[in-house]
């Protein structure tokens, strides 16, 4: 059986990789976030801001084991084919959200910063170097923050940002941001809850969101890039590019 559910990736855009470390390695990186952060489980009333960041940048301990997964790699391999990938190091940022607390307003609809312009600084271009990954370091239920994605939203965006559209060079993020939501505004939500040491691969295209916290226990999923041996522009035969034409 495949590790991760191929044909769901080329239709929704994004796909879930169960369990590619056992729980307690995503506990056990949890709780070194807490550390990092200040704060504790066991202490609520100190909880006052409704996202604080955190981040891993030694990719050590159980941050690691997480990073050099097996089943992480055969999903990259499965995703951007053998070898069409960069290897990352450390977990890199970690947004932990809150309950109880007013949300922030950080939750539009977006894709991430995805090819670095000849000036060295990041924009969002139809040439994506990246795909996005999100590990589940906390259970992650419906009402837990999940990540909210357009099921199908990766052709969409692709369109928007095309040459002829946005021009030749990146754009910034507050460029495009409402270039996808419109172009992807039809489209299904689904969301990304899962459990300790799963994780979501969405192609770099895939229009996607921040949610309310409406539970009661934070919720830890790191985000971050990884980088790909060749752009994402609709050419070539691995399933990030087969994914926009619904091949």
């Amino acid at each position: 059986m495949d590790v991760i559910d191929v044909e769901r990736f080329a239709a929704d855009g994004f796909a879930k990789v169960e369990a590619v470390v056992e729980r307690e390695v995503a506990d056990a990186a949890r709780m070194l976030l807490w550390e990092k952060i200040g704060l504790s489980p066991d202490d609520p009333a100190s909880w006052r801001e409704p996202v604080v960041w955190a981040m891993d940048d030694t990719g050590q301990g159980p941050f690691g084991q997480i990073m050099r997964s097996e089943r992480l790699f055969a999903a990259f391999d499965a995703v951007a084919g053998a070898g069409g990938w960069a290897p990352r190091g450390a977990l890199g940022m970690v947004p932990v959200r809150f309950p109880n607390l007013p949300p922030v307003e950080d939750r539009g609809w977006h894709i991430d910063l995805n090819t670095l312009g000849g000036d060295g600084t990041w924009g969002v271009s139809a040439r994506s170097q990246t795909m996005l990954l999100l590990v589940l370091l906390s259970h992650v239920g419906p009402d837990d923050a999940p990540t909210r994605v357009r099921a199908g939203s990766h052709r969409d965006a692709f369109a928007a940002l095309s040459p002829r559209a946005i021009g030749a060079e990146p754009v910034a993020a507050t460029v495009a941001g409402p270039l996808v939501e419109r172009a992807s505004r039809e489209r299904p939500v689904a969301y990304a809850t899962g459990a300790p040491g799963d994780v979501y691969l969405l192609h770099p295209y895939t229009v996607h969101a921040a949610d309310e916290h409406r539970g009661q226990v934070p919720r830890f999923m790191s985000q971050g890039p990884i980088m790909l041996k060749r752009p994402v522009d609709g050419s070539g035969e691995n399933l990030l590019a087969r994914a926009l034409s619904g091949a």
